[in-house]
């Protein structure tokens, strides 16, 4: 007994009892790192509870093999796309909407800038430099002349005499520079022709003489160039149907 114990186990023995060992606990395979391939996945197994959050790489996928049914609906955001990668040819033509754009990211276009002059200019009513404005009155018998419009360098006054006539005059401006003015119109009673060459407030000049009505231009100028072209039209009372009113309109154009 005590010889048999003494002995050395023999490699036949020791193998053997590996082997049992093996036998009686499973068996278990080690993995090599990157030796797992598409042919050890069975089609359709691989779930996304297998897949471990932000583990997935693009060296883990081969290039142009994933389709669009791999992906589950509006599963795909914003934070799993790398920044600056989409371009315009992954987006469906006529698909992008006024919503889907930040407005004031947008260069402005130049026809836009033409837009915007256009604007400006009917904002400031001028065209080329020369700005364009209107005038009206309408007055009801007995009122007095007062100012209806007032230019750089002269003002145009309106009023309704008592028995219903238009008034229409140009003044001058107290401490403007005196303009030159020359007006022409035609009336009921005769052609009219004034001029001041020197326009200062009190002159008062009439734009329709000795007429109940009438309509015509008168020209305002400077030494400097400046001139203004007044187009009116001035109609006795009734001048509207249902209105006891005298009426006194026209446009200014200056530069």
């Amino acid at each position: 007994m005590k010889s048999f114990l003494r002995r050395r186990p023999s490699p036949a023995l020791v193998i053997s009892l590996i082997a049992l060992f093996c036998s009686l606990g499973g068996v278990s395979y080690g993995l090599a790192r990157d030796s797992v391939g598409t042919r050890q996945i069975k089609n359709d197994q691989v779930r996304s509870a297998d897949l471990r959050d932000n583990q997935v790489r693009s060296v883990d996928v081969r290039n142009n093999t994933l389709r669009t049914f791999d992906i589950r609906n509006n599963e795909v955001r914003g934070f799993d796309i790398r920044n600056s990668t989409v371009t315009g040819r992954d987006v469906a033509l006529n698909t992008l909407t006024g919503a889907d754009v930040r407005e004031s990211d947008l260069a402005q276009v130049p026809s836009a800038v033409q837009a915007d002059r256009a604007a400006t200019a009917a904002t400031a009513a001028t065209v080329g430099g020369m700005s364009v404005r209107k005038f009206v009155a309408k007055q009801p018998p007995g009122s007095a002349a007062v100012e209806a419009f007032r230019g750089d360098a002269f003002a145009l006054e309106a009023g309704c005499d008592a028995i219903g006539n238009p008034i229409l005059r140009v003044d001058g401006i107290a401490g403007a520079p005196a303009p030159n003015l020359t007006a022409a119109g035609n009336g009921d009673a005769a052609t009219i022709f004034a001029t001041d060459p020197a326009l200062v407030a009190g002159d008062d000049v009439s734009l329709l003489g000795a007429n109940v009505e009438g309509a015509g231009t008168a020209t305002v100028s400077t030494t400097g160039g400046a001139v203004t072209t007044i187009s009116y039209g001035a109609e006795s009372s009734s001048a509207f149907t249902g209105e006891a009113v005298c009426s006194v309109r026209g446009t200014v154009v200056s530069g």
